[in-house]
């Protein structure tokens, strides 16, 4: 079979994994990356000093990853790598994979994104696109990497978000293939009349406190050994 044949039938099987159809959206280029290269300079920098193990989780994303200070303590036995960087969305991540995610060929990415692409306006259908970009970048380099997606959680400050949240959840959640994962966060912090448990989160209504990281981690840590 000529390479050219291989190459088209592995992105169709690819696609029929992912749930891609023809009419689905492609994914945006994000063209205000600029922004973001003193951080990923400075993970860069810390790199040379202090080079991150090979085989790690990688936590990557928003500042819901970037705050999560107690990473490394909340998951114990495991080596984990924090590259969050705040107010980025799926398609920052996809943008910066060549440098803050494939040099630690990493055995699992846990991925929370998609919070700031829904509050900057962005559909539910064209957020599943940019995670299916980076879903099919990540593995046509990584093929043995697992991507775990931790869902977008509901929020005191983005409720009126609430429908798009579950819109992507839902359809995230329901991509079907051996290497990706969906962790459902979102029905956990709910109270019991169906709204964000403000318990959970720092004054601003939007981000983490510790409890709700401690929480994050019992539904994460799980999924880390199968």
């Amino acid at each position: 079979m000529p390479a050219t044949t291989r190459v088209y039938y592995y992105w169709l099987l690819l696609s029929v994994f992912l749930g891609a159809t023809p009419a689905q959206l492609p994914a945006q280029t994000n063209t205000g990356i600029a922004k973001w290269e003193a951080e990923i300079k400075a993970f860069e920098k810390s790199d040379l000093t202090n080079p991150p193990p090979k085989g790690a989780i990688l936590f990557v994303g928003s500042s819901s990853i970037r705050k999560w200070t107690t990473l490394a303590h909340d998951f114990p036995g495991k080596q984990v790598i924090n590259r969050g960087f705040g107010g980025s969305g799926i398609a920052d991540s996809t943008a910066f994979a060549g440098r803050i995610i494939f040099p630690y060929q990493p055995k699992m990415i846990v991925l929370y994104a998609g919070d700031n692409d829904l509050a900057a306006g962005k559909s539910s259908e064209q957020v599943v696109a940019d995670y299916r970009a980076f879903v099919r970048k990540v593995h046509h380099r990584l093929p043995k990497t697992r991507i775990a997606f931790i869902s977008i959680k509901p929020s005191p400050s983005r409720w009126r978000l609430k429908e798009k949240i579950r819109a992507v959840n839902q359809q995230i959640a329901g991509m079907k293939a051996g290497w990706l994962v969906f962790i459902d966060v979102y029905s956990s912090m709910l109270d019991a009349d169906g709204r964000p448990r403000a318990d959970l989160f720092l004054s601003d209504g939007l981000h983490p406190n510790a409890k709700c990281y401690q929480l994050w981690a019992s539904l994460i840590n799980p999924w880390l050994d199968r």
